[in-house]
């Protein structure tokens, strides 16, 4: 029984280090910097810091973006006030005068000149 329970204590034994032994071969696969793991890892870390610099320059950019917008809605609020001014003066500048309709003087003429056979086929014309 003894000679048994050692047989299988050494086959338990060789069966681990033959699991060990695989285990060993297949994580310097992938701490390999060529391939494996090791090269997705440093293709990742370079990919992050390209990222990390193309987010610092847009947000550069965007920040200069952003300053540019805002002094331009402030110049267009100033300009926009002018001509809401403008536009009050303009009002005033009408409503004082009175409305008035003048009529040029060729349009007389001409009306006089016609025939008056025109002037009652144009009133029918009209509808009047």
């Amino acid at each position: 029984m003894v000679l048994i329970a050692d047989v299988l204590m050494i086959a338990g034994v060789f069966a681990a280090a033959f699991y060990c032994a695989t285990l060993a071969r297949r994580l310097r696969g992938l701490s390999k910097l060529d391939t494996g793991l090791g090269a997705a890892i440093a293709t990742l870390s370079q990919q992050v810091d390209e990222m990390q610099v193309s987010l610092s320059t847009a947000k550069k950019i965007s920040g200069a973006n952003a300053r540019e917008l805002v002094e331009m809605t402030a110049r267009a609020e100033i300009a926009a006030g002018r001509l809401e001014l403008l536009l009050a003066t303009l009002h005033e500048r009408d409503a004082d005068k009175p409305v008035t309709r003048q009529i040029k003087p060729e349009t007389h003429k001409a009306a006089a000149r016609k025939p008056a056979a025109t002037k009652v086929s144009a009133l029918h014309k009209l509808g009047a």
